[in-house]
């Protein structure tokens, strides 16, 4: 013999009230078969409503016994009990309880969609079952469009989306005029001939006598139970609704509904969306900025470093510098730079002798810095040339008499006029000017000098009358540590002097020292913008846990519809996750927007890069966010208690 539909075995249900407890429920015993047609009635407080909630399986008895079709309610963990209001039970609410936001078509469909119903199969169910209520004219307005007495209808064809194998309808006729309850409570004896089981929860004893069975309860006591004698009416056909079960189409239904009432959620609250997003906005475009800044300063300082040789290692004579004993070491000489010049790691190598003299041509003077170098000298340190050309090797075996000038001397010295081909004086030394050098900035030294270049053994044997160098420059090949080669450099040149008596300084001293530092910096101001993000992420929380108050009785519905735990906190958490990616783009956008006018108005000393995995992290970053501070509201949202919610305002 099959178990009874409902089963209740000494029931109670208490609620604390202050330091007591009011038993709202006190040892029902009750038996309702399939099929039947039960109203419950009493008086406000009875505990009519607490014992529907309990047949309905949207709260929990104190203690007692509950079985549904065999199946302990208390064994149920709160996933199973959504599958039994979802597959078996339907609500029909006294205040409708439809969202707002969805149309009638959309909100009869939702207990399907949590079933994991395929789209057209249940579009197609809901149409019909609207139908049936003559509402099809209305399938596309919303709840605010229609009357009471056609909300209700979109209330039960909701409640029959799924089969609504036991449908449960609490003051069903309360908001409506007496003709709508007259037909509302005609509809419910059809279904209760189509073979649903029907109970009504009612104050009206009117209403109650459309019941053929009516239950009287008083201060959570059953006081009565009797049959009305009212004939049954004539069997209508029942169309039994298909469920699709494919687990994986239906996982991605759910999470699409999920995401489109996300989106409908923050449509609805545009100002308050905008707002929250905007502390993920400024956040997410300060981290882009900063690390665009940081990267772009990082260039410029590198082309900078680059402006005073590519990879070059200095040797200068001493042992630091300030050595005092560094003037009287001369043993520094030209056959070193061509020592230097075999090695595998170099790619070109210049002797230097310098020396300050007044320059002069025709009645202009000036004091310049005379740099005595080798043919080599303009690769080593990525000189180009704006006007003629450099000196050959020839023309340092010969001591020649030829001179290079940079733009300041040409400016100085010539103004406007073509230099190359003129003849100036460098001290009592007469030099030809064969080359101007491009203008080139240097973030080192003063860039308003006056240099000349010659012939490094022109400077020794015609200007200083020495035969030692004052230090040698070489340009390493591409990807050779700086260190290593410096190393290797004075392994050589103490070999070949017998003792340790020069030391060197490489250009990726200050490449380091200039990265560490932007780092560093970088890593500061990267730190604030990350505290910009987590109050921006605080902001998101703050307003998801807004949202899930005002949207207590939403999630009461969907709970009450068949929505598990896992639906309600999905839903939550993309909404979070939707503001923060959302939020990302519009700080990505602002960042780029920002960058771009920075390298238009900024000088070349100021460059904001912004790299695409900048771009990807930040989107990272904000998604994260979302998940992150959406978990806590999103997790309420899922526990609250379906009687709970549906009971606020």
């Amino acid at each position: 013999m099959a178990p009874p539909l409902l089963q209740l075995t000494h029931l109670r249900r208490e609620y604390p009230a202050g330091d007591q407890v009011i038993a709202a429920l006190e040892d029902v015993t009750l038996t309702i078969e399939a099929g039947e047609m039960v109203a419950i009635v009493g008086a406000s407080g009875s505990g009519k409503s607490t014992l529907m909630n309990i047949l309905g399986c949207l709260d929990r008895p104190t203690s007692g016994s509950y079985q549904v079709a065999g199946r302990d309610t208390a064994s149920l963990d709160p996933d199973e009990l959504a599958e039994l209001r979802r597959e078996h039970f339907g609500f029909i609410f006294q205040r409708y309880h439809l969202m707002a936001d969805l149309t009638a078509l959309a909100n009869v469909e939702v207990p399907a969609i949590y079933a994991g119903q395929p789209t057209a199969q249940r579009r197609e169910r809901a149409r019909t079952l609207l139908t049936r209520f003559g509402l099809a004219d209305r399938l596309d307005h919303r709840p605010s469009q229609l009357s009471g007495g056609q909300q209700q209808r979109v209330s039960i064809s909701r409640a029959l989306m799924n089969g609504g194998q036991l449908i449960l309808a609490d003051e069903p006729t309360g908001a409506l005029d007496s003709k709508s309850g007259a037909e509302l409570m005609k509809v419910l004896e059809e279904l209760n001939a189509e073979g649903h089981t029907v109970i009504i929860v009612t104050h009206d004893m009117k209403v109650a006598e459309h019941a053929r069975r009516v239950i009287e309860i008083s201060d959570g006591l059953i006081i009565a139970d009797r049959l009305t004698g009212r004939p049954a009416p004539p069997p209508v056909e029942r169309a039994a609704p298909a469920h699709g079960r494919a687990s994986l189409g239906a996982v991605v239904q759910r999470l699409t509904e999920a995401f489109r009432m996300a989106l409908s959620a923050m449509n609805a609250h545009r100002l308050r969306s905008f707002l929250t997003m905007l502390g993920i906005i400024i956040g997410i475009a300060s981290v882009v900025s900063v690390v665009g800044l940081g990267q772009g300063s990082r260039e410029v300082i590198l082309k900078q470093i680059s402006s005073i040789g590519t990879n070059t290692v200095d040797v200068y004579p001493g042992k630091d510098f300030g050595d005092e004993k560094a003037s009287s070491i001369h043993t520094l000489t030209a056959a070193d730079a061509d020592a230097l010049a075999t090695q595998s790691f170099v790619d070109s190598v210049t002797p230097t002798a310098t020396t300050s003299v007044t320059l002069r041509y025709r009645n202009v003077s000036a004091t310049g810095t005379v740099n005595g170098v080798g043919e080599q000298y303009f690769r080593v340190r990525d000189m180009e040339m704006a006007n003629g050309q450099v000196f050959d090797r020839s023309a340092v075996r010969q001591q020649s008499q030829e001179v290079v000038i940079d733009d300041n001397t040409k400016r100085k010295l010539f103004g406007d006029a073509n230099a190359v081909g003129q003849v100036i004086l460098l001290g009592s030394v007469p030099c030809r000017v064969i080359g101007v050098a491009a203008h080139k900035d240097s973030a080192f030294g003063n860039g308003n000098n006056l240099n000349v270049y010659v012939p490094y053994t022109t400077v020794l044997g015609r200007m200083l009358g020495q035969a030692y160098l004052r230090n040698i420059t070489v340009r390493l090949t591409d990807n050779t540590p700086g260190d290593v080669a410096a190393a290797a450099i004075v392994k050589l040149l103490t070999a070949r002097h017998g003792t340790q008596d020069i030391f060197t300084f490489s250009t990726d001293v200050i490449r380091k020292t200039f990265e560490q530092a932007t780092a560093a910096l970088t890593l500061l101001i990267g730190a604030i913008a990350a505290i910009a993000l987590i109050v921006g992420g605080i902001g998101v929380m703050n307003i998801m846990l807004v949202s899930v108050t005002e949207r207590t009785t939403e999630i009461g519905v969907r709970s009450a519809v068949g929505a598990r735990r896992s639906d309600i906190m999905s839903q939550f958490m993309i909404e979070a996750s939707l503001l923060c990616l959302i939020g990302g783009a519009f700080g990505v956008t602002l960042a780029l927007g920002l960058s771009a006018l920075i390298n238009q108005v900024a000088g070349p000393n100021l460059k904001v890069v912004i790299s695409p995995l900048s771009i990807l992290v930040a989107f990272g970053f904000s998604t994260l966010i979302g998940v992150v501070f959406g978990f806590m509201p999103a997790r309420n949202a899922a526990r609250l208690d379906p009687v709970e919610a549906l009971a606020r305002e």
